[in-house]
């Protein structure tokens, strides 16, 4: 395999004369500098890159500078790398699809004379989609985003605009935003944004520092605009050209809004549509709606593995990769993969996806039968999109007529159908089926390949127009035939006449050279040379023979090649006559290629759902006001797919007024981080219209899933561990409501026990009392336990706090042998230690160490403890650990001051100060709160 890794990777020889060498050099001085961009040169067997590029080339994918060679000497000197067609199309593939800190740009040319021939970026790829998905599907639709943000001074007015290449969809809209741009960040989540447009000057300004960050997160490339590129003037007449329909309600539109036309402007002009007429009339443009959808950060795709990731071990770690089940050549994965970047808010919607869903696992015979037809249907969307550009022939056309005349199949095989979701069916699918295949539609199109297309020819390999689709084409056909059957007699003919067999001792050969030509082997030459030399014109004597002709071959041969050249004339005419026919049915194919690719997710689930070893149960959907979060049995589906796992499935109970917010504890390792993304994934894939892996689940609909789980630092941007954790709380403080629900796995650990204590209890009674919102909440700061006070008569203070639940992940500990054993149940009432020294025995860490640790554990409890009352066993547990007891009523009052101070110092916006200025203010809120510590002892084990 190495062997033939190295081979397909081998390094071309850079061959380049004195003369050629230093008119490319003079050339290469030329272009400008621009540092993202990376230039590969077409010198027909293989490529080549320069300067910067080279070294980034060579060190990126050879992994070695010894792949680097000099072009030029001395001062003058370039370092250049070649590349062969494997390994420029491997490259292509990774900056385009994998990275987004690049753009590619393509020359052709030869010399001084190079021309830029091809560019593209990781927003748009047309250019090179012929060698980015010539062996593989498409699976995401790229979407570029110009953003327009004008700040004043009650936050953000974003103008947002977006182009969809691929599905030819414009959209804008404009909203208020906060300092950390969640609503920003949720839309380009949404959207699957690649690449973002910004004013050049907007990123130089602080305020747009925390916008760039958001931009990062989301893994986008910034591509930065002059701001004159970001105009409206003569928006509308462009966009005329562009949608489709009428121009009013594109007025309508526009003038709807301020700041987004200016970004659709930008929008326009950065991605070329004008200047490609195959655009024309052919998008559709509409207001993107921020609140369709449920809201999903970076740090939530992240934390619930929504999207596969390079890092995965196999494609079940991720939910995209369990849940692509999908048949068809790239649209239903493309589908799929926006519905998880989507899921749904509307219950109805919802249960109509769960009612499909459900009929299908149902009935077996229909989802296996629906399933073998699918797999038959080809990407009909990328199809379409190269004959509307013109960059289609036959095999496209032919395609797209094998793609339709399965659809007949569908259609019967959903007829079939009786269950109790036939109504549905019937109304999704079988009507649009049935205007879709009616002699105006589909039917005309399969008429016209039938006539036009010589389909017996396919099996061959060949895709020709049939000779009696065009009159024309007809006579140059039978010209053509009796040409070949005079052909044929004259070699019969002259056989005889040599006295040679014919076809094994006179052949008859066409090549390039000479046409037809008469050829024998140098062995039988001898036998006719008298001949030869009088009757015929001998034309060459090879190894493999001695090629001639004579008069009546030349002159059959000639007119023959006249025939073939105004056949081919006429073949290609009629196939762009075919190609721009077929262009005025994509209409049709949009809103079949949208059926098809829907249901074939919808079978993805269904297959997902059945065929697991413990299958998945429908949820109950209710709405965000009503109803509660209760799974019962529910399982990890990323976690229970892989195989050395056996896993044991937890109940999850958020209860409005009694266990809305979930407190649970418990060891290292013991399943908590699990427990808390699973109950995230399973309200994920439930709005998204899927079965869930419960035994029983009813789900609150949830419009944003927030998640702050997982350290992660970027000292590159001087973002620490713990202040990135703060930015990330920061964040669900500001953006979460009542009908979010919110995933937090260890908070506060990044800095002192006291401090991060403070901050853990503050920001817990803030989720609790303001925002409301349903919460997993796992910590080994087993003092908030006491937050849920409805469960004993532990009270740290007078106000009551409703709606707290301690649950704790179990686990056996062996006193004699000092052994600890995981049990992975998540179970009513709060855990009394860590086990991180049990934890630590597990990593094989030296004995002294473990010994010490128990030593030095065991002088830190020396501590008076204070009784807490479990929910399960209603006994006093030793666990919470303080130095000394306080007063509840001056425990109330500190906790106050320190709660006025955390939201003071919240609300500070410290994206907008410099460091000075962010000093000074922090100091006086603590400068104010140190006035109070006389006032309450317990505020005074701070300081």
């Amino acid at each position: 395999m190495d062997e033939n890794f190295d081979e397909q990777n081998k390094l071309p020889e850079l061959k380049l004369d004195a003369k050629q060498a230093q008119g490319f050099l003079s050339f290469f001085k030329t272009l400008p500098n621009d540092p993202r961009a990376v230039r590969f040169f077409d010198r027909r067997d293989y490529y080549t890159a320069h300067g910067e590029n080279a070294t980034f080339i060579a060190k990126t994918y050879y992994r070695t500078t010894t792949a680097l060679r000099q072009l030029g000497s001395g001062s003058n000197g370039l370092s250049s790398v070649s590349v062969n067609k494997n390994m420029f199309e491997t490259i292509t593939r990774d900056l385009l699809l994998e990275r987004t800190d690049h753009t590619l740009e393509l020359y052709e040319g030869s010399g001084s004379n190079w021309r830029l021939m091809k560019s593209a970026s990781p927003g748009n790829l047309s250019s090179f989609e012929d060698v980015l998905f010539a062996n593989n599907e498409m699976q995401d639709t790229p979407v570029v985003v110009a953003l327009l943000p004008n700040f004043r001074e009650n936050g953000c007015t974003v103008g947002f605009s977006y182009v969809d290449l691929t599905k030819r969809i414009l959209g804008l809209v404009e909203f208020l935003d906060d300092s950390h741009f969640t609503n920003v960040e949720s839309a380009l989540v949404a959207l699957g944004c690649k690449e973002c447009l910004l004013p050049l000057e907007s990123g130089k300004s602080s305020e747009c520092r925390t916008l760039s960050d958001a931009l990062t997160r989301c893994g986008v490339m910034v591509t930065e605009r002059k701001k004159t590129e970001f105009k409206a003037r003569d928006l509308v007449q462009d966009l005329g050209r562009l949608v489709k329909g009428s121009i009013e309600p594109v007025r309508d539109l526009v003038s709807g809004f301020e700041f987004a036309p200016a970004a659709l402007g930008a929008l326009l002009s950065y991605a070329e549509l004008l200047a490609d007429e195959g655009n024309y009339g052919n998008y559709s443009i509409c207001r993107y709606n921020l609140g369709s959808f449920m809201r999903l950060d970076s740090a939530a795709m992240r934390a619930l593995n929504v999207l596969e990731s390079k890092t995965d071990a196999n494609k079940n770690f991720s939910l995209f990769g369990l849940m692509n089940r999908t048949c068809t050549a790239g649209m239903g994965k493309r589908l799929l993969h926006m519905w998880l970047k989507q899921p749904l808010l509307d219950i109805s919607e919802i249960n109509s996806r769960l009612d499909l869903v459900q009929a299908f696992v149902e009935d077996t015979e229909l989802r296996q039968d629906l399933r073998q037809h699918l797999r038959r249907i080809s990407d009909i969307e990328r199809l379409m999109r190269n004959i509307q550009r013109t960059r289609a022939g036959l095999q496209h056309i032919v395609k797209l007529y094998q793609s339709s005349i399965r659809v007949p199949h569908i259609k019967s095989a959903l007829e079939k159908y009786d269950g109790q979701f036939s109504s549905l069916i019937k109304e999704r699918y079988l009507d649009p089926f049935e205007l879709l295949t009616d002699d105006d539609h589909l039917n005309k199109f399969i008429a016209l390949v039938e006539t036009s297309v010589d389909l017996d020819q396919l099996e061959n390999g060949e895709y020709m127009i049939s000779p009696s689709y065009d009159d024309a084409l007809a006579t140059l056909k039978s010209e053509q035939e009796s040409l070949e059957r005079q052909i044929h007699n004259l070699h019969k003919q002259t056989a005889f006449d040599l006295d040679l067999p014919v076809d094994k001792a006179l052949k008859l050969d066409k090549g390039t050279q000479f046409g037809h030509v008469f050829r024998i082997t140098k062995k039988e030459e001898p036998k006719v040379r008298k001949k030869l030399s009088a009757q015929f014109i001998v034309l060459e004597t090879r190894k493999d023979g001695v090629k001639f002709t004579n008069t009546k071959l030349k002159k059959l041969g000639d007119q023959y090649q006249k025939v073939l050249e105004e056949y081919k004339n006429c073949q290609k005419e009629l196939v762009n006559r075919v190609v721009q026919t077929t262009a005025t049915f994509s209409e049709v194919f949009e809103h079949l290629a949208g059926f098809l690719s829907e249901l074939d997710v919808l079978l993805s689930f269904a297959d997902l759902a059945s065929s697991c070893p413990t299958p998945y149960t429908r949820p109950r959907i209710t709405p965000p006001d009503v109803g509660d979060i209760v799974l019962e049995g529910s399982r990890h589906p990323c976690v229970e797919a892989q195989d050395w796992v056996n896993f044991i499935p937890n109940d999850c109970r958020l209860v409005r007024g009694k266990s809305w917010f979930l407190i649970i504890t418990g060891p290292n390792m013991g399943g908590k981080s699990t427990f808390i993304r699973q109950v995230g994934v399973n309200i994920l894939m439930a709005q998204v219209g899927c079965f869930v892996p419960c035994e029983k689940a009813s789900i609150s609909v949830r419009d944003c899933i927030f998640a702050r789980v997982g350290a992660g630092d970027c000292q590159l941007r001087g973002v620490s561990t713990f202040m990135q954790e703060m930015l990330e709380t920061a964040s669900i403080l500001k953006g979460a409501t009542e009908n979010s629900l919110v995933i937090i796995d260890e908070l506060g650990r990044g800095t002192s026990t006291y401090d991060g204590f403070g901050l853990a209890w503050a920001i817990c009674e803030h989720i609790v009392e303001v925002i409301k919102a349903p919460t997993l909440f796992a910590t080994h700061f087993h003092e908030l336990t006491a937050l849920a006070h409805e469960n004993g008569n532990y009270e740290l203070q007078k106000k009551q706090i409703v709606g707290v639940a301690n649950y704790h992940v179990s686990a056996h500990i062996d006193s004699s042998i000092r052994k600890l054993t995981m049990l992975y149940k998540v179970e009513p009432g709060a855990c009394d230690q860590s086990f991180g020294i049990h934890v630590a025995e597990f990593a094989n860490f030296p004995e002294s160490v473990v010994a010490l640790a128990r030593e030095k554990a065991a002088e830190l409890e020396d501590f008076s403890p204070t009784s807490i009352i479990s929910t399960d066993a209603g006994q006093e547990q030793e666990g919470s650990k303080r130095k000394r007891g306080y007063d509840a009523d001056d425990i109330s009052r500190g906790a106050a001051k320190a709660h006025k101070f955390l939201k003071e110092f919240a609300e500070l916006p410290l994206e907008t100060m410099d460091l000075k200025q962010a000093l000074q203010q922090v100091t006086k809120l603590k400068d104010d709160l140190q006035k109070d510590v006389n006032n309450s002892e317990w505020l005074q084990q701070f300081f």
